[in-house]
């Protein structure tokens, strides 16, 4: 399959699919797309094409707004993924109930079986994983859990130091001191950068001033 004719196949399949649970597809952002009313949530389709085969992989997440106003003014990202950033992003591979990592597609009857597989995760983990992962609460304690071990959760570790830190202080985590020591731990483990650090600083300057009004 050419590329054209992949990714229009694979649109065909899921798009009326993801359109039953209000998702509009983004193909110049290689995704399907859900609007809620404190960011979105998505659903990332990342074909690569090599000579004999398609290898496709799925990640899904969500952005908090509230929790990436704040992030995106001290990470470096370059200004225009910021609108786009996620606050999770997961790949589907993450989750113990699926059995593949990306699919390996050879043929149109290989990448139909795979848009069938995709349904049925989502239809069975994926959509409930979205409707209990987006709000404060819940982010609060999917990154702050466990803040000694990676979190598994998010794809940059260094951003999770950020991102944890913002979600505490936003939910009122009674635990937010102690999360600036362990985050701070942990950044400088993750990276020597001088300025990473002193953005880090920066943020929990800002957070201990933040009022959300």
């Amino acid at each position: 399959m050419t590329f054209t004719s992949f990714e229009t196949i694979l649109y065909q399949h899921l798009t009326p699919f993801f359109e039953r649970h209000q998702f509009v597809l983004l193909p110049e952002k290689k995704q399907y797309r859900r609007i809620t009313d404190t960011g979105f949530q998505n659903v990332m389709l990342l074909p690569a094409f090599y000579d004999s085969e398609t290898v496709l992989a799925i990640r899904f997440g969500c952005r908090n707004n509230q929790v990436e106003q704040i992030a995106q003014q001290f990470l470096t990202n370059q200004a225009i993924s910021r609108p786009d950033a996620n606050t999770l992003i997961v790949p589907i591979g993450q989750f113990h109930d699926f059995h593949f990592v990306r699919f390996s597609i050879h043929s149109e009857e290989e990448l139909v079986a795979a848009c069938q597989q995709i349904e049925r995760f989502f239809n069975t983990t994926g959509f409930g994983f979205l409707a209990a992962s987006c709000t404060l609460p819940d982010l609060d304690r999917l990154l702050n859990a466990y803040p000694d071990q990676p979190c598994q959760f998010v794809y940059n570790q260094m951003h999770r130091c950020y991102k944890g830190l913002i979600t505490a202080r936003l939910n009122h985590n009674a635990h937010f001191e102690g999360l600036i020591n362990r985050y701070r731990h942990l950044l400088i483990h993750q990276t020597q950068n001088p300025y990473e650090q002193i953005h880090f600083e920066r943020l929990i300057a800002y957070l201990h001033h933040y009022s959300a009004n």
